[in-house]
């Protein structure tokens, strides 16, 4: 018999700002195994940063950069056509912030992911992708990156001699080409636990899912995204998790 499959969970974290809170941070770091930690850009602040840096410290959770376009206004969902090497140094700066923090809580950022609009832009933009890898490179040269598999990023990452982690969305749908469909379209975030459920056991032992065409999809994935800024987050990972448990599919960071 061989081993079984495994699988992380890592879900975004930190996203409220001043007195304004995002979702419930504290409940899902009692499920997930990665916490993207908003860097200040698109969300977070100061005091949110050392906060989730310290609750996932004391619950052995794995601390990641979750980076993305400067614009707290259009929560990082917003493209930004900026010069390459100016994004290299901003995302040098994000990780850096949280890097503080991680090692204040006593950890460590053991991974980097694009959030939002630049997750989606470096799919398929060189120039941008290649820039987020080349301040990865300048902070840390072995530290991995977070994204979805196929993309340009991961793609110069491993090039470039990157660990590269591949990603699956929970609740996302996806195109017939395996990416996201956009959250403008209606229909881009699943919202059924159980259906969300579902497709987690499917990715993570190997089966197919459904995109958005109705045709089946097979994702390679080493973590499951599950959000935490959707309705009924909590519940949605807590019925994730359970049914990851009863397919037998171990649930485990990836960092080491």
């Amino acid at each position: 018999m061989g081993p079984l499959p495994s699988i992380d969970l890592n879900s975004d974290l930190g996203e409220g700002f001043g007195h304004w809170d995002l979702g419930d941070d504290e409940a899902l770091l009692g499920v997930v195994t990665s916490a993207n930690v908003a860097c200040g850009f698109h969300a977070g602040d100061a005091t949110i940063m050392r906060a989730v840096c310290r609750s996932a410290a004391e619950r052995g959770v794995t601390i990641g950069a979750q980076v993305g376009y400067q614009d707290l206004p259009g929560f990082g969902r917003r493209f930004i056509d900026i010069e390459p090497e100016a994004l290299t140094q901003e995302v040098i700066y994000q990780v850096g912030a949280l890097q503080a923090f991680a090692r204040v809580a006593g950890s460590r950022v053991s991974y980097v992911k694009p959030h939002g609009a630049l997750y989606n832009a470096v799919v398929h933009h060189e120039e941008q992708a290649a820039a987020v890898v080349d301040a990865i490179l300048d902070v840390d040269p072995t530290m991995p990156v977070l994204g979805l598999p196929g993309s340009a990023l991961l793609r110069l990452a491993e090039a470039s001699g990157l660990p590269t982690v591949t990603e699956a969305f929970a609740d996302r749908a996806y195109t017939p080409q395996g990416t996201l469909v956009s959250r403008r379209l209606p229909g881009a975030v699943l919202s059924d636990p159980d259906e969300i459920a579902r497709r987690c056991v499917a990715i993570a032992t190997g089966q197919p899912i459904r995109d958005v065409a109705g045709a089946e999809l097979e994702l390679s994935a080493d973590s499951i995204c599950v959000h935490g800024d959707t309705a009924g987050a909590v519940q949605i990972a807590h019925r994730v998790l359970d049914a990851l448990s009863t397919a037998g599919v171990a649930v485990a960071t990836f960092a080491t």
